[in-house]
C-alpha cells in the first residue's frame, strides 16, 4: 500500500514516461486490451480510487473487476488507488486528471462530496459515481436498485431461516443502505411474518475485525442464522465469523460470491456495474458526457441473482425464482 507521498511520486514517475503497466499496489496501473481510441492513436483512460483493498471479496473486488471488464471491452487503460486516506480522494482524483486520465470512477455514494468539490474546479474533467443519482456537466451516476436489491435479499433470507431471526450489517449509514434494509426487512417478513432482523452498522468498510464481531454478536445474542451486508471488507469478517458454526448462511454482494458446493454463501444479489460504467465510458468517447444517470433493474439486467448453493433446495429455489419475478413485475409487496 502506497502512502500519500508514494503516490504522488509513482504518478510523477509516470509523467516522466517511466509507466505503471503491469504494477501491482496502489496507484498502479492495467494496461487495457483492445485497439487504440481517438484520431490520434492516444487510448482512453479510466482510473478507480478506494477506501479499501481493491481484493476485498466484495464491493471493491466487484467494482475493480467492473472497470476492467469495461475497459477491455472498449480498449482503455486503467489503474487504481486502494486504501485511500478521506483526507486523501480529493488529492487523488486530481493526481489523475493530472496525468491525463479521462474519467475518474468513485465506487460509492460515499465519496460524492469529494467528486463534486473537484468537478467544480476541473470542468474538463470526466466523473463517475456508483450509487447517487447526482448529476452535472462532468458527471455521471450509476444506479443500481437499492429496493430490489434488498427485496431479493430478504426474500431468501425469509425462506431460508429456520431460527426466524436473520441479520443485516451496513458500512455506514448512506441512504442506500438503509434503503436495502428496510426493503430486506420487509421482504423477509412478508415470507414469513414471524422473522426479526437484527442489523448494525460497522462505521467502516474495511474492517474485517468489526464485521467478525458483529456477526459472532447477532449469532450469540439473537440466533441469527441468515446473514446479508452492505459494507465491502466488513462482510468478509462477517462471513469468517458465519463459517465458524453450523446452518449460518450468508448472502452475498455485489458479485456472484458463492457456488453450487459452497457451504455458507446460499445465493448472491449480483448487480451489473460493468455495463453501466461502460456506458458511461461510451459517453466519453462520443462526447455526450454529464447530466446523467444510469439505471440497473432487474428489468435490464443492472441487478440479478447469482448461483445457488445446494444450501437451497429445489423446492426454495421454485419458490425464491417466483417471488423473483414478482419483484420484477412490481407485485411482490
Amino acid at each position: 500500500m502506497l502512502n500519500r507521498r508514494q503516490f504522488i511520486g509513482t504518478m510523477g514517475a509516470t509523467a516522466l514516461g517511466l509507466g505503471l503497466v503491469g504494477c501491482g499496489g496502489s496507484g498502479s496501473a492495467d494496461s487495457g486490451s483492445g485497439t487504440t481510441d481517438g484520431s490520434d492513436g492516444a487510448k482512453k483512460k479510466v482510473a478507480i480510487f478506494l477506501d479499501g483493498p481493491i481484493n476485498d471479496g466484495g464491493w471493491g473486488a466487484s467494482c475493480y473487476k467492473a472497470m476492467t471488464d469495461a475497459a477491455d471491452a472498449l480498449g482503455w487503460d486503467t489503474a487504481y488507488s486502494e486504501s485511500v486516506a478521506t483526507a486523501d480522494w480529493a488529492t487523488t482524483m486530481e493526481n489523475y486528471i493530472d496525468q491525463g486520465y479521462d474519467l475518474i470512477f468513485a465506487p460509492g455514494n460515499q465519496y460524492t462530496d469529494a467528486v463534486k468539490q473537484v468537478a467544480k474546479d476541473y470542468p474538463d474533467a470526466h466523473f463517475c459515481i456508483l450509487n447517487d443519482t447526482v448529476k452535472d456537466t462532468n458527471i455521471e451516476s450509476l444506479m443500481p436498485n437499492t429496493q430490489q436489491i434488498g427485496l431479493l435479499a430478504g426474500a431468501l433470507a425469509g425462506i431460508l431461516s429456520k431460527t426466524n431471526n436473520i441479520g443485516f450489517i451496513g458500512g455506514v449509514e448512506l441512504d442506500t443502505t438503509k434503503d436495502k434494509l428496510e426493503n430486506y426487512t420487509k421482504a423477509a417478513q412478508k415470507i414469513n411474518p414471524a422473522i426479526q432482523v437484527a442489523s448494525a452498522y460497522a462505521g467502516s468498510f474495511s474492517d474485517a475485525g468489526k464485521g467478525k464481531e458483529i456477526a459472532n454478536s447477532m449469532v450469540t445474542t439473537n440466533d441469527v442464522d441468515v446473514m446479508f451486508g452492505d459494507a465491502s471488507i466488513v462482510d468478509t469478517g462477517a462471513r469468517e465469523a458465519l463459517s465458524a458454526y453450523s446452518d449460518r448462511y450468508d448472502i452475498g454482494q455485489p458479485a456472484d460470491l458463492g457456488s453450487a458446493d459452497d457451504k455458507l454463501i446460499a445465493n448472491s444479489v449480483v448487480t451489473d456495474n460493468m455495463t453501466m460504467l461502460k456506458e458511461s465510458m461510451q459517453d466519453v468517447e462520443s462526447g455526450n458526457f454529464g447530466d446523467k444517470v444510469i439505471y440497473g433493474d432487474l428489468s435490464n439486467g443492472g441487478v440479478s441473482t447469482g448461483t445457488f448453493s445446494s444450501i437451497v433446495t429445489d423446492d426454495q429455489q421454485k419458490q425464491y425464482l417466483e417471488y423473483v419475478e414478482q419483484i420484477k413485475a412490481g407485485t411482490f409487496l
